[in-house]
């Protein structure tokens, strides 16, 4: 039984309705006691001062059968809005969401710099022009979350990113001064299974998403939290050696995974192959359509190197999902099955692998889906990304 004083047990009672609410997307006073377990006195307590906040809103459905009509509860996304920040090599991406995680508003930035001063009043200008922007809604943008593609602290301090060559860096507070805004920063491949596991896959409490872009990242959500190691750098997965004395990894190691599974490498082992200097992927899917040995025989040994280290990663963690997000292998048929059939160990145990459907945008859209997390003050989400893509089609 949870125990504490009276504005301790309310604020849990809080947290818990809100999430139900969110859960349901449109929920009754007396189903809502029922999920909860709460009192209806509780409920309607916690209700009124939810409208009063205008948090939730009530709507009264129509139906034919006799008796008061329902008035039901659903979250009031328009109260405010959520700013994801993606700070990648040579791009910023920025990403609106409102309270229910439906984007508003998307852009790009090129960067032509990797100068932390130059990067910082970027960011800063940024954000200022939507703050002013957005003043539409009773909470204006509650919360900025970063993604960042290195070593992030449990302190939030960037401690290196590899392709900034940015070390010790306090990004976090350095925006909150100047914005007046809650800022939090999070490694990025920690925000794809964010997004992965609140908008998508709902019932897996245990959770790896791998990303194989320039290098190998991992994030894991374990029982519905972040799994973070001691200083919050776990997840460095791209590091681990699956070729003893192979390939020189600029991490000083040799024999890297993303040496060999990462797509990057990928690019490089093919341009070298068939003599082609900055191949795209459109030119990897046509030859791949004309059936070119060369690139099939690529393709079969990037999944060949990449299954050995997925192989590893089920027998550490036993995830229930392993989302893995490769253009690649969305490009190249069957890929998943070639890679399940590799998996053939007898005590590597996990319920699915599948592609993202969410790609590269899981990294900004997770950054929302924190931001509206910390604001709402609850346990976990469930959002829907099926919208995003309805907005989008």
């Amino acid at each position: 039984m949870i125990t504490g004083d009276a504005a301790y047990i309310k604020k849990i009672n809080r947290a818990l309705i809100i999430k139900e609410i969110i859960k349901e997307g449109m929920i009754s006073r007396a189903d809502l006691s029922k999920v909860t377990d709460l009192t209806r006195a509780t409920i309607s307590a916690q209700v009124a001062d939810l409208l009063e906040e205008d948090l939730i809103v009530e709507t009264q459905l129509e139906h034919s059968s006799v008796g008061r009509k329902p008035i039901m509860l659903s979250l009031n996304g328009q109260a405010g809005y959520a700013l994801g920040i993606d700070i990648d090599y040579g791009r910023i991406s920025f990403t609106l969401s409102d309270l229910l995680g439906e984007s508003i508003t998307s852009s790009t930035l090129e960067l032509s710099s990797t100068d932390y001063s130059e990067v910082l009043q970027l960011v800063i200008r940024t954000i200022k022009q939507l703050k002013a922007k957005y003043t539409d809604s009773r909470y204006g943008i509650v919360g900025v979350v970063i993604a960042i593609h290195g070593l992030v602290g449990k302190d939030e301090i960037i401690h290196f990113v590899p392709r900034f060559k940015w070390h010790d860096i306090d990004l976090k507070s350095a925006i909150e001064k100047e914005c007046q805004i809650d800022v939090h920063l999070e490694n990025n491949a920690n925000l794809s299974a964010y997004a992965e596991r609140i908008f998508v896959h709902h019932e897996a409490n245990d959770l790896l998403s791998a990303t194989f872009h320039s290098g190998i990242g991992l994030g894991m959500m374990m029982k519905d939290d972040f799994f973070c190691g001691h200083d919050g750098f776990a997840g460095e997965i791209g590091h681990m050696i699956v070729v003893p004395d192979g390939k020189q990894c600029t991490c000083g190691n040799k024999g890297c995974w993303e040496k060999y599974a990462s797509e990057s490498s990928f690019f490089e082992y093919l341009s070298k192959e068939k003599q082609l200097p900055h191949l795209t992927y459109d030119q990897v899917r046509q030859m791949i359509d004309e059936e070119d040995e060369t690139v099939h025989t690529a393709m079969e040994r990037f999944i060949y190197y990449l299954s050995i280290g997925l192989n590893n990663l089920i027998n550490m963690f036993n995830p229930d999902v392993l989302v893995l997000d490769s253009e690649l292998l969305r490009i190249y048929p069957d890929s998943i099955s070639k890679i399940s059939n590799n998996l053939t160990s007898s005590i590597s145990h996990y319920r699915e692998i599948t592609l993202s459907a969410m790609g590269k945008k899981s990294c900004v859209m997770g950054a929302c889906a924190l931001a509206i997390k910390n604001f709402l003050d609850v346990p976990i989400l469930n959002l829907s990304y099926e919208i995003n893509l309805q907005k989008k089609n």
